[in-house]
């Protein structure tokens, strides 16, 4: 009781002073109604506000546990859910006992779906989008939903929890004060070592995703870009095979190329470039024999140029010089 009267006080300063008689009652209640509304309007601290507009909500990367109570809070109270396949996706809720329509959103229907999404948002459905495993659109579809909400004043709001990159980030043992998630690599070596190269002197962490049956040549290319770092190698994290291995890139590389292909999700995080760290000649000449293979000269002087830093007149030269003596 002493709290009720603090509040109503705190809303209605007349009702303090007015203790006894009709008016005062008449004035402790008008306060108290206004406090009570104004919980009401306003949730305190640890209650369920429900949400407007699109949720982002966050699941499991492998256990079903790592998910958070506002989570649940959230695919309990929206309309539908927005999924990337609608078997895992019923799989989780089944898990928790929700139950709740369930809307295939993917990269492949992503153009046809997004309108029929906005236009559900517009008419004041709420709708949660949710990945696979993990954090909605980090390497997955999605950011172009939340770019259509936006610009059509459509409130979002994210629901933060499990995230395969910070997982195998923060377990790696590399430094994770500064770090760059640069995703899937590209399947073809060409366009892989082209990419590689563009990260060579990144000052930070690198993490990658990667698929186990391209780890084993993927780290060989890194180790050929970026020379013998430090790095480990994540999967079935949170799971129960979880495994973290950690070598430098060309002791990784030649493990999984005797090993074979690893099982489950995989994700890579690398050193961040020695600071101050420059491609000697050695290095100039070792990638444009590589560039120089799938490449003309000068995309390839290009190529190198840009990932090195070195001067393009500089790489020009040696460009020249091993083509016309390869030895």
């Amino acid at each position: 009781m002493r709290k009720d009267r603090s509040s109503a006080a705190s809303i209605s300063p007349h009702s303090a002073r007015s203790k006894s008689g009709p008016a005062g009652r008449a004035k402790r209640s008008h306060g108290e109604d206004l406090s009570k509304q104004h919980a009401r309007q306003r949730p305190q601290q640890g209650q369920r506000a429900r949400i407007s507009g699109l949720a982002l909500v966050a699941t499991p990367i492998g256990n079903a546990r790592d998910i958070t109570l506002r989570a649940l809070d959230v695919l309990n109270d929206v309309d539908a859910i927005a999924c990337e396949d609608t078997r895992v996706t019923a799989k989780l809720l089944a898990i928790h006992g929700i139950s709740k329509p369930l809307l295939a959103y993917h990269e492949h229907n992503a153009e046809r779906a997004r309108p029929m999404l906005i236009e559900r948002l517009k008419s004041g459905e709420t709708v949660a989008l949710v990945s696979d495993a993990g954090t909605p659109m980090i390497s997955d579809p999605g950011y172009k939903l939340v770019r259509a909400c936006l610009e059509n004043s459509i409130p979002v709001t994210p629901i933060p929890g499990a995230s395969a990159v910070l997982t195998a980030l923060v377990a790696s043992g590399l430094p994770t004060d500064r770090f760059l998630f640069a995703g899937f690599l590209p399947a073809k070596q060409a366009a892989r070592r082209r990419a590689l190269n563009e990260l060579r002197g990144v000052a930070a962490s690198l993490v990658f995703m990667e698929s186990a049956k391209r780890l084993a040549a993927s780290l060989a290319d890194m180790a050929e870009t970026f020379g013998s770092r430090p790095c480990a190698v994540a999967r079935e994290m949170t799971k129960l095979f979880e495994e973290v291995r950690r070598g430098t890139l060309d002791e990784l590389a030649a493990h999984y190329k005797e090993s074979g292909a690893p099982k489950g999700e995989v994700t890579v995080v690398v050193a961040p470039a020695a600071a101050g760290e420059v491609a000697d000649a050695a290095d100039i000449d070792r990638m444009l024999l590589g560039e120089l293979e799938r490449s003309t000269i000068r995309d390839a002087v290009a190529h190198v140029a840009e990932a090195t830093g070195a001067p393009r007149r500089q790489v020009y030269a040696r460009a020249l010089a091993l083509t016309r003596d390869p030895a």
